[in-house]
């Protein structure tokens, strides 16, 4: 993996902590934030406050206009200021959900944010607010990590920026994270790595949180965990069945390359998966497609060849099958949504 980034941005704000002015985060919320990712980003900070009996950090919420957000799951969130009325920060953390492009194509927040880093501020993202990140130009010759759903697309759009499956990272004056609870994780990390290993496993605690997880640990569960089989063998083909989805493996290669037939590669399917294997590696295919429609704009023959079909009518009569809706409603209904 190589020699992890320096984490100037962490060391400033310990020597920030150190003084007696609290440590100031503004939290960026784009419509349709994560509400998850937020507070388990904000949460540790007010814990943190509340275990040393110290306002060690301040924090803020801001929207690109200064009017309140309304998150994924519907519950609206008042802000106290615009992105342009944002100043003296110490942290500025871009909370983005489902739709990254439409709110990251937004010239005047790649602005905003690109001043506010100018005046020293180490700019940071949860979930989808990597793409944002990416728009503005601040990932520039630094590493970054983004949700595991969204780090193909990621990829080909921002094919020269270094990218990772980690939790989070932290790369000099910017940051990045996956989403989800990996939020805790980071700032847990920053809790420890501005004001003490004690005091971060302290707030832990508080969220009967076990265990604060390295920033390197892969986003994903072992093949075994996700899919809740026993067999060794059969977690073996699902993981190449995963990363051949553009090109299918015949079932009797797959099955050589483990060292068992394709009777028992079938027997394993019906008894730990309650499919066959075929329709196994089907579904998967398609629910790539169907993530593709979705988040890209590739025409819809492309979708095809990236997920293993030969046609696009053969694509198509698949999918309507499987989801109700052809590939080109699954794109019009995603458009009417955004």
């Amino acid at each position: 993996m190589g020699e992890k980034p320096p984490k100037t941005a962490i060391i400033r704000l310990a020597r920030r902590g150190s003084a007696s002015t609290p440590v100031r985060i503004a939290f960026v919320l784009a419509p349709q934030f994560p509400m998850l990712a937020f507070a388990a980003a904000l949460d540790p900070l007010r814990v943190a406050n509340r275990l040393s009996e110290k306002p060690l950090f301040e924090w803020l919420l801001c929207s690109v206009d200064g009017r309140p957000v309304t998150a994924s799951n519907g519950i609206p969130v008042a802000v106290k200021c615009s992105l342009e009325e944002l100043h003296d920060v110490d942290l500025v953390v871009v909370c983005v959900g489902l739709e990254p492009l439409q709110f990251g194509r937004q010239h005047k927040i790649h602005h905003q944010l690109r001043r506010l880093a100018h005046h020293g501020a180490a700019i940071g993202a949860v979930s989808c607010g990597t793409f944002v990140l990416a728009e503005a130009g601040l990932l520039n010759g630094r590493r970054a990590t983004v949700h595991w759903e969204y780090d193909e697309l990621f990829r080909k759009r921002y094919p020269a920026l270094q990218t990772s499956r980690e939790l989070f990272v932290f790369d000099r004056d910017v940051f990045t994270c996956c989403g989800g609870t990996a939020a805790l994780d980071m700032m847990l990390h920053l809790v420890r790595e501005t004001f003490g290993k004690q005091l971060a496993q302290d707030v832990a605690e508080q969220f009967i949180y076990p265990r604060i997880r390295d920033e390197e640990e892969a986003q994903r569960t072992a093949i075994q965990n996700r899919y809740a089989v026993a067999s060794p063998r059969l977690a073996q083909i699902i993981e190449m069945m995963e990363s051949t989805l553009d090109e299918p493996v015949p079932l009797c290669e797959l099955a050589t390359k483990v060292g068992i037939s394709t009777r028992q590669v079938e027997r394993l399917f019906k008894e730990q998966m309650g499919i066959g294997p075929s329709m196994f590696y089907l579904k998967r295919r398609l629910e790539r497609a169907r993530t593709m429609l979705r988040q890209t704009l590739l025409p819809i023959r492309e979708v095809a060849v990236e997920c293993g079909f030969g046609s696009t009518a053969h694509f198509s009569h698949a999918y309507k099958k499987a989801f109700g809706i052809p590939p080109t409603q699954e794109r019009t209904n995603t458009r009417d949504v955004c």
